[in-house]
């Protein structure tokens, strides 16, 4: 960290205050694909079944 009158500057690391974890987007992905073939059968069967 590093001070210039009233402004902070900050490096990357002490931005964003961590590691960038690259398995959120495959969370995401899966969660994605799952919630768009739940919502595919509850519409097929409720067709279906009317």
């Amino acid at each position: 960290m590093e001070r210039q009158g009233d402004e902070v500057h900050l490096n990357e690391t002490e931005a964003t205050a961590g590691v960038k974890a690259q398995g959120v987007r495959y969370v995401l992905g899966f969660s994605l694909l799952l919630v768009v073939i739940a919502m595919s059968l509850i519409w097929i069967l409720g067709s279906v079944l009317h």
